[in-house]
């Protein structure tokens, strides 16, 4: 199998801080945020945290895997919407932030615990799946 062919990984290993912060990222900020895998490819690979506003894995032939797709879904669903933190339209501007970054960070805490076992990545036009393995 050669260096370059994806389907050579059986496992990822992910940080769970690396996967939760991709995806608040990509919900807070312009850009893209990925958990990024860089040919050499072989069995066991380490997928790391990758911000872009240009994708370019095809030019370097990487693997991008959403942060979604590593996290449960019920606790993606549970990503706290902003408006959600409202409870009067006179509240104080400061409480509301305070509320919200207070339900970001419940919301963390509770995705790094809910990485997921398995994950499909594309691979030359198709899927391969793979077993992740969360660090720490």
């Amino acid at each position: 199998m050669a260096e370059d062919d994806p389907t050579a990984i059986r496992s990822l290993a992910v940080s769970p801080d690396d996967a939760v912060n991709a995806y608040v990222y990509g919900r807070e900020n312009p850009g893209d945020a990925v958990l990024r895998v860089t040919p050499p490819f072989h069995g066991r690979m380490r997928a790391r945290i990758h911000v872009y506003r240009v994708d370019d894995a095809e030019l370097t032939g990487a693997v991008h895997v959403s942060p979604e797709a590593v996290i449960a879904d019920d606790v993606v669903a549970a990503y706290p919407r902003f408006e959600e933190t409202l409870e009067a339209e006179d509240e104080d501007a400061e409480r509301i932030r305070e509320r919200y970054a207070q339900a970001i960070e419940a919301w963390r805490a509770r995705a790094r615990e809910s990485i997921v076992d398995v994950v499909t990545i594309q691979a030359d036009g198709a899927t391969h799946q793979v077993e992740v393995k969360p660090l720490g």
